[in-house]
């Protein structure tokens, strides 16, 4: 195998792998703020959680496959490690803006859930912040 195909190889391996760690957390603990926006409805929370991930999945497969072609291709082992590491910058800097883009929407819909029901968003009326877990 030539340093082209092994960079894509381990580029293709290493993408998949954190988009789907990044997808199982956010479907993990996304739940709990749908749970909130859909006012205990455990079954539509579920349900949009897991339409959630699957667009979650489409957009960021369908985009490492999509770079996959862009950049100069490798012949050094210097210029190997730069383009992996190049092309997984990008794809952490997707998963982020991805990860960041969930979050406002599960906040926007979890006040939206809480809010009074025909009246306006009042904060007053929203419970105190999740806890981390340790």
């Amino acid at each position: 195998m030539n340093t082209t195909v092994t960079c894509y190889v381990i580029y293709l391996f290493v993408s998949v792998a954190l988009t789907a760690w990044v997808a199982r957390t956010l479907h993990r603990n996304g739940r709990l703020f749908l749970v909130q926006a859909f006012r205990g409805n455990d079954a539509m929370a579920d349900a949009v959680n897991h339409l959630l991930v699957v667009g979650f999945y489409l957009i960021n497969i369908g985009f490492i496959s999509f770079a996959l072609r862009y950049g100069d291709k490798p012949q050094t082992a210097q210029e190997a490690f730069e383009f992996i590491s190049t092309k997984l910058g990008i794809v952490l800097l997707v998963l982020g803006a991805m990860h960041f883009f969930n979050m406002f929407n599960f906040d926007k819909m979890r006040r939206k859930g809480l809010a009074h029901a025909g009246g306006e968003f009042n904060p007053a009326m929203l419970p105190p912040p999740l806890a981390a877990k340790p």
